[in-house]
């Protein structure tokens, strides 16, 4: 298990993850720590993404030894963060199955996981498990869900319906998208379409709306996004994640 941790919310979804899996595990360290203020980091991360990445230090891992792999990071530009990259260009991924795993403020799980795809065309990547920076206290039980479903260890999950068809979104469905994005400064969208579930931990929604921000580094607003959200029972309702 590789990973990489600015501000500990990754460290602790590796060390679940560790926990629960017995695997050999290490941290990914940049030379240059990223220390400065959260608009410093932004900015370095920025430059990097766009020009050189960092330097990390050595890894003692023999990945030759291995076949199963998981990596964490945090999700910077709707990718992972440049640490991360600066790995995936120095060691040899060839013929692993990659596992990621990812903490986030709105969402990057699945376009991460399509850039390690790309970046590691002689790689498996498997279905990865990523969590809310604001949600890490729901994360043990989650990643505990997310191992028995991938078969990582023994034990059965309850099955899940898929979502129904999408439909008009309500004033009473759009008052609960509102109250799930009330307070994100990241996320300003309107709910357009809703479908919801029944699952062992609360009723779950997907909602098509409309972004009417747009996001650093994305696309301009007015597209439409998808946002999950979560009403557990006697708690208001909080998104999960963004695809956008």
């Amino acid at each position: 298990m590789l990973y990489y941790s600015q501000n500990g919310n990754t460290k602790a979804v590796a060390e679940e993850l560790q926990a629960k899996l017995g695997a050999d595990i290490e941290a990914i360290v940049p030379v240059i720590p990223y220390d400065g203020d959260f608009q410093a980091t932004i900015e370095r991360g920025r430059v990097e993404l766009e020009g050189e990445l960092p330097q990390i230090q050595p890894i003692a891992a023999d990945l030759k030894k291995y076949d199963i792999i998981f990596l964490g990071y945090p999700v910077w530009f709707g990718t992972y963060a440049p640490p991360v990259g600066k790995l995936l260009q120095e060691y040899d991924f060839a013929g692993k199955k990659v596992v990621p795993f990812c903490t986030f403020g709105s969402g990057g799980l699945d376009s991460s996981s399509a850039n390690l795809a790309e970046a590691l065309p002689g790689a498996e990547i498997l279905p990865g498990y990523g969590v809310r920076a604001a949600r890490i206290a729901a994360m043990p039980a989650e990643v505990d869900r997310f191992l028995k479903q991938g078969g990582f260890v023994d034990g059965e999950v309850e099955p899940v319906e898929p979502f129904p068809a999408l439909q008009p979104a309500t004033e009473e469905k759009a008052a609960i998208f509102d109250a799930a994005v009330d307070g994100y400064p990241m996320l300003h969208a309107k709910a357009e379409n809703v479908a919801s579930r029944t699952t062992p931990w609360g009723t779950e929604y997907i909602f098509e709306a409309r972004d009417l921000a747009g996001f650093p580094g994305q696309e301009a607003p007015g597209r439409t996004i998808k946002v999950y959200v979560l009403a557990e029972d006697g708690q208001a309702p909080v998104f999960t994640q963004v695809l956008r």
